[in-house]
């Protein structure tokens, strides 16, 4: 039985990933850190207590900015692939927490690639690189293109995606940089732009929220499913030598048209219910992102399946499922304290 370790498992990719994985028959093995709350509702339904024979997904405390902890961790579990997924990875809030998004996005990778050089394991290690690091490149985007990272996340993706291929040439390491374009699904953090317009909208379809503030509508992504995009983290693993590669849809759409299609799935006029909070723009945006997927058909034989209106009919389907549970608590007298209006 191949063992996994998974960083950022308790995150929307890790709890896909983990999912395939399991299907797949691997021991999987998960970095968590520590606080008060627990996180762990999007694998909870992957998790058995230990004592559990049939247990195959493990948890274990840690934090990317420890690098002796990482390396006692891995020589603990001897992993077979390493999936670095963990990482502080919103854009916008980078701006506002650089230092530390450098910190664990950019130095967590590298902690991870010692403990790897250090313990002599012959793990294969993944890197989710980002779209961002094209930043200001004009679309399509491919692995040739140079990077013109627009943020501090990116810069730091941008330095791991540097240390991975120094590692791979200095250390002959399986280290290979899945360069992926956004991926979304119901499990997409709330903050994330496409989600808080679907939980907004399914909300005010319900009439339990009024306004959505959003930032620059003009912003254009390439918008995929991330229950795809995690098979291509494992192909890249699965080839014969470490390479780097851009996983996308080969679409574009503006965060108006996503909005517009949203509202439109609930008979509402997305410009009745949407405004603009200039908080929310970036001090340097991204225009365009678009990825280029010749390498990904011709190496790894991917392509994605889930389609873009595919995909907002899931998000607005589970997210109208919610919304109508904080209804009926609303109309018992429960108020919803765990929802932040904007």
């Amino acid at each position: 039985m191949k063992k996994a370790l998974i960083t950022g498992i308790t995150g929307q990719d890790g709890s896909y990933l983990a999912e395939f994985l399991l299907a797949k028959g691997y021991e999987i093995h998960g970095l968590i850190r520590r606080a008060s709350t627990f996180n762990t509702n999007r694998i909870d339904h992957l998790y058995r207590d230990f004592h559990d024979p049939q247990a195959r997904v493990y948890l274990h405390y840690g934090d990317l900015s420890v690098s002796g902890q990482l390396t006692d961790l891995l020589q603990e579990i001897k992993p077979d692939e390493i999936y670095h997924l963990g990482a502080q990875s919103h854009v916008r809030v980078s701006f506002d927490m650089p230092e530390y998004t450098g910190d664990v996005t950019g130095l967590g990778t590298i902690r991870l690639l010692e403990a790897i050089r250090k313990t002599g394991i012959k793990a294969r290690f993944y890197q989710a690189s980002s779209s961002e690091m094209f930043g200001a490149a004009p679309p399509p985007q491919g692995e040739a293109t140079p990077f013109q990272p627009q943020s501090p996340y990116a810069a730091a993706k941008v330095y791991a995606y540097y240390v991975v291929r120094n590692y791979r040439e200095a250390y002959k390491l399986f280290a290979a940089n899945g360069i992926l374009f956004n991926h979304e699904s119901p499990r997409r953090g709330e903050t994330f732009v496409t989600r808080k317009i679907t939980r907004a909208a399914t909300r005010i379809k319900l009439g339990l929220q009024e306004k959505l503030y959003l930032g620059n509508l003009e912003a254009k992504r390439d918008w995929g499913f991330a229950g795809d995009y995690v098979e291509a983290m494992w192909l890249l693993l699965q080839q014969e030598r470490p390479d780097d590669c851009v996983i996308a849809t080969g679409e574009t759409h503006s965060v108006r048209e996503f909005a517009e299609k949203v509202f439109a799935r609930l008979d509402l006029d997305y410009q009745r219910h949407v405004a603009i909070d200039p908080r929310y723009f970036r001090p340097t945006e991204v225009d365009v992102l678009l990825g280029d997927t010749t390498k990904a058909r011709k190496t790894l034989n991917w392509s994605s399946k889930v389609s873009f209106d595919r995909l907002i009919d899931m998000m607005v389907g589970a997210d109208l499922e919610i919304a109508a549970k904080e209804k009926t608590l609303l109309d018992a007298g429960y108020a919803s304290g765990n929802h932040r209006m904007g």
